[in-house]
């Protein structure tokens, strides 16, 4: 299999999520799975204050582009390019560049960096959750992603058992 790497499409502004939407079903009908692995929106936090009160919201990092990490041949590269709503890829002419790993770092794609997270929890393990919407609550994790640096733990919700993804950073073993 050739190398992957990350490239930024541009897109008609307000259309990202639709375009990333477009390029994951064609991936799934196409069978392009081993092709073209994973397509983002970057969104970062960010306060609004709106009528006096403070909000946390997701805003686009960069509003009218797209991010694949895929391997660029003329089978995707067609693909993505003749997705509705995608104008091209970012690069000289029709040529796509694909970024390099210091322009990644500050993205959170650097996949060597998230692929060694050492964490001292296991499957089974009693936690209780530090922070964020669910602090205080306490749960035995069920499964543990660390691609998505998240625990799964279940919580007692209008009386039934509910999984729910806690980040690494928030949850400490009881």
């Amino acid at each position: 299999m050739s190398e992957t790497n990350w490239y930024v499409v541009h897109t008609y502004s307000g259309y990202e999520n639709k375009v990333k939407a477009n390029i994951q079903k064609t991936i799934e009908n196409r069978h392009l799975e081993d092709q073209i692995l994973e397509v983002r929106v970057p969104l970062e936090e960010v306060i609004e204050i709106k009528n006096g009160t403070k909000k946390q919201v997701q805003k686009k990092m960069f509003p009218g582009y797209v991010l694949l990490n895929m391997v660029m041949n003329d089978d995707t590269w067609y693909v993505v390019r003749n997705t509705r709503g995608v104008t091209g890829f970012v690069g000289p002419g029709s040529k796509p560049v694909p970024l390099t790993p210091e322009e990644m770092i500050p993205l959170g794609l650097d996949a060597e960096k998230t692929a060694d997270v050492i964490v001292d929890l296991e499957v089974g393990d009693a936690v209780v959750v530090t922070g964020g919407a669910w602090a205080d609550t306490t749960g035995v994790i069920q499964n543990i992603n660390k691609q998505k640096q998240v625990v799964t733990i279940n919580v007692e919700l209008f009386g039934r058992e509910t999984p729910v993804e806690i980040s690494f950073a928030e949850v400490k073993k009881m």
